[in-house]
């Protein structure tokens, strides 16, 4: 699976120690920063994953922030992006197994690396059960379709992208 990490300031050694569990599970992994402790904007790096995963270059993708939640509501933006916190292997597994969810969204602050790790095995290694859940996601599809203004999202995507250690 080729899955797309990123971090903000407060999640770089949380995503290191991902990086290397995704690698020793066999996916193909590439780091979209951030690298230092030096403050940076979570949209940037939330927006550089999600627009992979919208593009379809990436199969998935995990970003971690101090809570998980801002990075999450910034990687919703973008079409076909199914992104939330976890908090727990319970709520790792539902979110693949009902939510076909694509972004993993960590908390840098609140779980240990020994406990994202474990998430991160378990929401790589559950499949979507599609069924009833499918028919549901069809309906968030025809929201985004109705709602989204697409063609201020392709405008976004042909900006340049933020360096990997943006500033303050």
């Amino acid at each position: 699976m080729r899955i797309s990490v990123a971090s903000d300031h407060r999640g770089v050694e949380l995503k290191r120690a991902i990086i290397a569990k995704l690698e020793s599970l066999g996916h193909q992994v590439s780091d979209d920063g951030s690298d230092g402790s030096e403050s940076v904007d979570y949209p940037d790096f939330a927006s550089l994953v999600a627009c992979k995963v919208s593009d379809g270059a990436i199969d998935r993708g995990v970003l971690i922030c101090g809570t998980g939640i801002g990075m999450a509501i910034a990687a919703n933006k973008y079409p076909g992006v199914r992104a939330a916190p976890c908090s727990d292997e319970v709520t790792a597994e539902i979110s693949r197994r009902h939510n076909d969810l694509n972004i993993l969204c960590l908390s840098a602050d609140l779980l240990s690396a020994r406990v994202a790790e474990r998430m991160v095995e378990v929401w790589v290694g559950t499949e979507f059960e599609g069924g009833r859940h499918a028919r549901r996601l069809d309906k968030i599809k025809s929201i985004e379709s109705t709602c989204c203004d697409h063609a201020a999202i392709q405008q976004t995507k042909s900006e340049p992208e933020p360096s990997r250690q943006a500033a303050k």
